[in-house]
């Protein structure tokens, strides 16, 4: 016979023995004593938290035939027919698999019947949010007008999914992840139950694995403890889950802050290479990472992860960043633990978080240790001439430039550096100028609207007429976007701070002449782009033939 599974051999069989849900448990025992069982109610919350096997407790409570102080008392009758699974009024409806309007009406008629031995029917819908709109129609009837001797458990893990109509008619209880502290003091207690040799650190390892879910827990622990027949280590635990080593994620957090993407890129490599799983040592980095902005803000927040040895080097780390920084680092990694999946290069996401957060360009990443460009003056708005001073400052610009540079028109000065805060001048803006600040503009973009920056990369500075910029496309579908109003508007904002006075954007197709040169706005326009050509230049592309040795047909 099969062992039977740690989650079921020990679920809880009275209330004092559920974990992490003492309001629920406390509101639902005072129901009890006083006489106030409703007929409905709904117990939402993440998985593994304890819905399932509360109802059963309340099943058991309202029917238990011992005195109300001491139910659920295990000992009746009652009791142990639902300990054994084998009593008819207590109906288990799994709603993912009976999601049809023909199974709520069977139930509504099934439920007028009076109990065969207990004193109410308790129908327990799992996954409820699972019901089609035509099966919630009909079980909403039944709980508008339930018959005395039937109470209704609905659990769901997706509680918005649930019509208005049908939590109206339910008291709701929402269950809570349970802390890492209270899961590992239950597994500590079931180790002993079961003789499994297992350290605290090992369990507290399993315990955050978990997130919050006693029923993973459980099941870690149960494969553990087939996985060494000596006990359960730290190491163990690592090797067997996927986990980094702590030592690991903390050069990590020493590499980010001190930018240096060379050891920070060594030291996830090795991890990888190492067993470690890229999604879960991801989500410690972050977890890592999360802890250091907890400190750094001083929230008094109680991380039950963190050892007390450790945590004077944590504070230390965190001193090294920035506020800023850190909440960029999170956001990164946070997004790499959910892009680590797989892949050809499944450490990919995890060495790219680390270069954007470990760049002083990017947003939300320098650190007091690396020096940030001083602060320039906001940019000055567009100065607007009236036509006598115009013709002023053209006479006078012709008398003194040459007849070359009189054909250009006098908008802004040379482009200064980018940490230069000096007002700018009148001078000439040159599209080979701007090409040249071009790696400049697209740091600054990112930050603002990551998407628009990728766009742009796919196009270059042709010409500058008058108060405009025009920009050459290689994809209709690239410029069409740029061209959308907030787009264009982010574009022409980051360009401003950048070259210190407001042009306009004008996107247009265009394609590279053969000598170099970048055509005029009425030749890009007309010119026809080359297939090929352009499913070259596509980033996609270029990269699919850089890196795979792709050839294009």
């Amino acid at each position: 016979m099969a062992a039977q599974a740690l989650y079921r051999k020990w679920r809880p069989r009275t209330f004092d023995e559920v974990v992490g849900q003492e309001h629920v448990i406390r509101t639902l025992r005072n129901a009890l004593t006083s006489g106030r069982v409703h007929h409905a109610y709904l117990f939402a919350g993440p998985r593994g938290t304890g819905k399932t096997t509360t109802a059963r407790l309340l099943a058991k409570a309202v029917n238990c035939l011992a005195p109300e102080a001491q139910r659920p008392c295990n000992e009746c009758a009652i009791c142990q027919a639902i300990n054994e699974g084998r009593l008819l009024d207590l109906i288990e409806i799994d709603a993912a698999s009976n999601t049809g309007v023909d199974d709520m009406r069977e139930l509504r008629e099934k439920v007028g019947f009076r109990p065969n031995e207990a004193r109410y029917k308790v129908y327990v819908i799992d996954e409820v949010h699972m019901l089609s709109n035509a099966a919630f129609n009909a079980l909403l009837k039944t709980l508008e007008e339930p018959p005395p001797h039937a109470i209704f458990v609905l659990a769901t893990t997706e509680s918005h999914k649930i019509p208005a109509t049908v939590l109206s008619r339910c008291q709701r209880f929402d269950f809570r992840r349970i802390p890492v502290s209270q899961i590992v003091d239950r597994l500590v207690w079931m180790t002993e139950q079961e003789h499994i040799e297992a350290n605290r650190e090992a369990l507290a390892l399993v315990a955050r694995q978990a997130t919050g879910s006693m029923r993973d827990a459980e099941s870690l622990l149960d494969q553990l403890a087939s996985f060494e027949a000596g006990g359960i280590t730290a190491d163990e635990v690592r090797a067997a889950l996927g986990t980094g080593a702590n030592e690991a994620v903390m050069q990590v957090g020493e590499a980010l802050a001190a930018g240096d993407v060379a050891q920070g890129l060594s030291v996830i490599n090795i991890a990888i290479d190492e067993g470690a799983d890229p999604r879960q040592f991801a989500r410690q980095i972050v977890e890592h990472l999360r802890a250091l902005l907890l400190l750094k803000l001083k929230s008094g927040v109680v991380l039950a992860h963190v050892p007390e040895d450790v945590r004077p080097q944590l504070e230390a780390q965190a001193a090294d960043f920035s506020l800023q920084a850190l909440v960029g680092a999170v956001r990164l990694f946070n997004q790499a633990a959910a892009e680590s999946k797989g892949g050809w290069q499944p450490q990919l996401p995890l060495e790219m978080a680390f270069i954007e957060a470990a760049q002083p360009t990017e947003a939300g990443n320098p650190t007091p240790d690396r020096p940030s460009p001083p602060p320039r003056s906001s940019p000055s708005p567009p100065k607007r001439h009236s036509s006598a001073s115009h013709a002023k400052s053209s006479s006078t610009s012709t008398r003194s430039a040459s007849p070359v540079a009189s054909q250009t028109p006098s908008v802004v000065n040379e482009l200064e550096p980018a940490h230069d805060d000096r007002e700018p001048v009148d001078g000439s803006l040159t599209p080979e100028t701007l090409r040249g600040r071009w790696p400049d503009f697209l740091n600054a973009l990112r930050p603002r609207n990551l998407p628009l920056e990728a766009l742009m990369r796919s196009c270059e500075p042709l010409a500058v007429e008058g108060d405009a910029v025009i920009l050459g496309f290689t994809h209709d579908f690239h410029r069409s976007r740029v061209e959308e109003d907030q787009n264009r508007q982010d574009v022409e904002d980051v360009l401003a701070e950048l070259i210190g006075q407001r042009y306009r954007v004008r996107c247009v197709l265009a394609q590279q002449r053969a000598g170099g040169s970048p055509p005029t706005r009425t030749e890009a326009q007309a010119a026809p782009l080359s297939v090929d050509s352009a499913m070259v230049d596509d980033p996609v592309v270029r990269a699919a033939i850089d890196d795979l040795g792709a050839v294009v047909r």
